[in-house]
């Protein structure tokens, strides 16, 4: 017998996950793309550059996956540099995490909201979703610069990503 035999109940949901998300980012005038049935593109500006954040219905598991990504190539000489610095990152994030995503050479921050038993998402958890992707992105995009462009180590980069001034000069 499995440790976990767990049956999955599947009613039949009054409307799909993503249509919540269409519908809040219609209402939030996001620019979005919705070409597939289970999954939608959403652009948002940020600080230092635009992320590309992508809802996905993954059916078998009912789970509404964010994955946001910004136009960053890892070249191959400081891919291993970038993994040490996704798992400083990663030790201080309380939801989601880093991924350096192999295929494309990019990060991407990835999290999912489980809706087993035909649970609906709401619009604030769908919004919620969005911006922790995007804060995340936003907090650690200049240590992934760091790494790539200015040749520092992980640490580094991270200590000069996280450092906030205070006061006025």
């Amino acid at each position: 017998m499995p440790l976990l035999n767990i049956d999955y109940f599947d009613p039949h949901r009054t409307e799909h996950p993503l249509d919540v998300v269409e519908r809040l980012a219609s209402l939030r005038d996001w620019i979005f793309d919705r070409a597939e049935t289970d999954e939608m593109s959403v652009t948002s500006p940020g600080r230092w550059t635009d992320y590309h954040v992508a809802f996905t219905w993954i059916e078998d598991v009912e789970a509404l996956h964010v994955a946001c990504a910004f136009d960053l190539k890892v070249p191959e000489r400081r891919r291993a540099e970038i993994q040490r610095l996704i798992a400083l990152v990663n030790e201080q994030l309380w939801i989601g995490h880093f991924d350096l995503w192999s295929s494309d050479n990019v990060v991407m921050f990835r999290h999912s909201l489980l809706l087993a038993g035909g649970v609906a998402p709401t619009q604030p958890q769908c919004a919620t979703m969005m911006k922790c992707a995007v804060d995340a992105c936003e907090r650690y995009f200049q240590a992934f610069q760091f790494v790539l462009w200015a040749g520092k180590n992980a640490r580094e980069s991270l200590d000069a990503a996280l450092f906030e001034t205070e006061g006025e000069a």
